[in-house]
């Protein structure tokens, strides 16, 4: 028999953000992770404090960034990687009134930091912008494929990733600890994303699932080094290679492409590039969404060594490290978890 402090279940951004919180404090642990959820991988992963469409104030953005920017750039330390790309964003205007509401929104003690009150001018024939844009500051984009992908080689050369199914109904459930087969540990924590749906203990939780669709396209005319949010987004990755997303379906609950999703994609993305482009690829993924757009974190109701870290939405990459350091501190330290992020909300 193995004995563990945790077991974690899922090993997507919300797993590496508690991971690190155990690493940190010295607890031992192993995680569990077959490759079924796809959300953290496909994400465009754009790191941004506003929401654009509104120009209005994402939930808690500046301790977010407080805790994800460190956070990252110590994985980059330890794992010898890059993924975290500095990235000046734009937003595009489409009018007059809405450069007008973007100063407006500027004047927002909360928006303050992030909106630039400097109208930029677009100078690149390639891009449709005759009202400029406004500029999102502290903005970037991460490298979730690489991250993963060597967060999880680190884990498995260490022996702390098994990469098999995690079977539900093997999970033995007693006042004091868990086992899993010839696992026992104190805890066990599930981020398992959209596979939270098939989780007996926690599919009662309200976690509806978006599908999106990514798009990776080739220009070698484009040639700009920045974001765009327009009517998608379009973010330079490298080498004449930019991100185009991203789309939202409600209904759609699988990992597969569509024709129809690459077609949306395609058409929003003619309205404001005029230069040619090709398709290299395309990529889809279940988001973890929740009805009122907050992440799920807390313990089970009967159970209390079961807890769920989910529900992170298209914010994935500034939440989880917040996310992730209150669900440890609610655990080890007792100290209670915000209202909003607690699933006893929906109880």
């Amino acid at each position: 028999m193995k004995k563990v402090n945790y077991i974690i279940v899922g090993c997507g951004l919300a797993g590496i953000a508690f991971c690190e919180q155990l690493r940190a404090n010295s607890k031992s642990f192993i995680v569990f992770d077959d490759n079924s959820q796809k959300s953290s991988i496909v994400a465009a992963a754009l790191y941004n404090p506003v929401i654009l469409k509104r120009f209005s104030e994402v939930w808690k953005a500046q301790e977010q960034l407080e805790a994800a920017i460190p956070f990252y750039n110590k994985i980059e330390k330890t794992l010898n990687i890059q993924i975290d790309y500095k990235l000046q964003l734009l937003r595009r205007f489409t009018s007059i009134e809405e450069q007008n509401l973007w100063f407006n929104a500027s004047d927002k003690p909360k928006l303050e930091p992030f909106l630039s009150t400097q109208l930029v001018k677009n100078t690149n024939e390639a891009v449709d912008a005759p009202f400029g844009y406004g500029e999102v500051l502290h903005a970037g984009r991460l490298d979730t494929k690489t991250l993963i992908s060597a967060y999880k080689a680190d884990l498995l050369n260490k022996g702390f990733l098994e990469t098999s199914k995690f079977e539900y109904d093997n999970l033995i459930v007693s006042p004091n600890k868990v086992q899993y087969n010839a696992i026992e540990a104190k805890q066990i924590v599930f981020a398992d994303g959209f596979g939270l749906k098939k989780n007996p203990f926690f599919n009662h939780l309200p976690l509806n699932g978006t599908k999106g669709e990514v798009l990776i396209i080739k220009s070698s005319n484009l040639k700009i080094d920045f974001g765009i949010k327009s009517s998608v987004f379009i973010i330079p990755v490298k080498d004449d290679l930019y991100a185009v997303g991203a789309t939202y379906n409600w209904t759609d609950k699988t990992n597969v492409q569509t024709e129809e999703g690459k077609q949306e994609l395609i058409n929003k993305l003619k309205t404001f590039i005029k230069c040619d482009f090709e398709v290299v690829n395309h990529l889809a993924g279940i988001r973890p969404t929740v009805k009122d757009r907050r992440p799920l974190v807390g313990r089970h109701s009967q159970h209390q060594n079961l807890y769920v870290l989910n529900g992170l939405g298209t914010r994935g990459v500034m939440i989880a490290p917040y996310v992730a350091d209150k669900l440890y501190r609610f655990v080890e330290n007792y100290e209670s978890l915000d209202s909003e992020i607690d699933i006893n909300r929906f109880n």
